[in-house]
């Protein structure tokens, strides 16, 4: 099993972009990051140079794909191939409006013969592994019989992994944001699963939000994703490469963290194409329960917004930092 899916930050519309990857390899050099979901249809028929571009730095990164249409998805990941991402995945999970007008995410999980039709010709067009993210089921799908018959269908399609979001999807009746605490998580479901599919490679995902949840579920699987969790409260991702994948380093302090991010910022907006508040966004979460959280994240997030507002809003955030801990200490 590839030993970057040991840990994985899951992909997240409109957060995990590449500024956000940026920030996350800085903090762990082992985990597994994820692209937003690009959809096969605007890769195919839009810039790809413009949604699929990000820095050297980022690797292992995964592309994860939304799409139905398997000649299309195929032909994606055609033009997805000099872009050197190291695997590509399928969205099966996604539970959104927007997303199910198109005929992909979660809704695929009542169609699993498309969907294996749609991995096998994603495999034909590439020798990168693909991946497969689904939920446990969906709508009122008993997620006993429905995973199983999902999985035994695909997995002779050729997927390389599999990702489980340990929840239901609920297309009738729940919005997405609903769908992010209901129904319960199950993750003896997907341990379950594991079980009966032997080496086959699983990851869990949903709701999972600490290293001690992590090595627990590690004990039964392959690997963990975190979404929200690692978004929120990032430099948990400083202590992911020492803890679970036994490194002998340290992740970065928070100071080579914010220089880090700051000589980043500083080349990125050399080009006069972004503002500062597109990097700084994915900022907030790094004081999470530090003194002066509150100032910090409104620099970062009001100040930044400021016009002619450059990298000197990051250390003018950190100096709020050192000066409460300093007064704290």
């Amino acid at each position: 099993m590839n030993s970057s899916r040991r840990f994985a930050v899951a992909p997240m519309m409109d957060w995990t972009d590449t500024h956000c990857r940026y920030l996350h390899r800085l903090l762990s050099r082992r985990a597994l990051l994820f692209t937003e979901m690009v959809t096969s249809a605007a890769l195919v028929h839009g810039d790809p140079g413009q949604l699929l571009a990000y820095g050297d730095t980022e690797h292992p990164v995964a592309l994860q794909l939304g799409g139905s249409d398997p000649r299309e998805l195929a032909e994606a990941v055609r033009v997805a191939e000099p872009f050197d991402y190291d695997e590509i995945n399928l969205n099966v999970g996604c539970p959104s409006d927007r997303v199910k007008a198109g005929r992909f995410g979660a809704c695929l999980m009542a169609e699993p013969e498309l969907v294996a039709e749609c991995v096998r010709a994603m495999r034909d067009a590439t020798d990168r592994p693909v991946t497969v993210k689904c939920r446990i089921g969906i709508d009122d799908q008993d997620p006993e019989t429905g995973l199983d018959r999902f999985v035994d269908t695909v997995l002779p399609a050729g997927m390389d992994h599999l990702y489980v979001h340990a929840r239901k999807a609920w297309l009738q009746g729940l919005s997405p944001k609903e769908n992010r605490t209901r129904p319960p998580l199950d993750y003896d479901r997907v341990h379950r699963l594991k079980a009966r599919l032997g080496a086959f490679p699983v990851s869990i995902n949903g709701g999972i939000e600490t290293l001690e949840a992590c090595e627990d579920h590690l004990a039964v699987l392959d690997g963990v994703m975190l979404g929200r969790a690692a978004y929120h409260d990032p430099m948990l991702l400083a202590r992911i490469d020492r803890r679970l994948y036994g490194d002998d380093r340290d992740g970065p302090t928070l100071d080579q963290v914010r220089d880090a991010m700051i000589v980043y910022a500083e080349g990125q907006m050399a080009s006069g194409e972004i503002r500062v508040n597109r990097i700084t966004r994915h900022m907030l979460g790094l004081a999470n329960g530090l003194p002066g959280a509150r100032k910090f994240r409104q620099i970062l997030s009001v100040e930044a917004c400021r016009p002619g507002a450059g990298p000197e809003v990051i250390a003018e955030a950190f100096a709020v930092l050192d000066t409460q801990m300093a007064l704290a200490g």
